[in-house]
């Protein structure tokens, strides 16, 4: 989420000094503002779905039906998830320079 938030400020740091520059208004929008908000999202989902995962593994070592070695399915889909969002934001970065 930390992450996020910085691509979203640091899109706006760069739009005010290109806008100072120019001496011209500032420009709204910008790849990096909804490029920031969607990390800060996908940061929330993971944290909410760590949290499930600790209770649902909390409520199985209590009742004694755990089994180790058991994949997440969640963490799986929510790491790839997070890895195609990183490669788009490379790919942005390349194209983009």
């Amino acid at each position: 989420m930390g992450v996020g938030f910085a691509v979203a400020r640091f899109g706006l740091f760069l739009r005010q000094i290109r806008a100072t520059e120019t001496h011209s208004a500032i420009v709204e929008g910008g790849m990096s503002v909804w490029s920031g908000v969607a990390i800060v999202f996908l940061g929330v989902i993971v944290l909410a779905s760590s949290t499930i995962e600790h209770l649902a593994v909390i409520r199985e070592l209590n009742s004694g039906t755990w089994q180790p070695g058991r994949v997440s399915r969640n963490a799986v889909v929510l790491a790839s998830l997070l890895a195609v969002v990183g490669i788009a934001m490379s790919v942005y970065l390349i194209v983009v320079r």
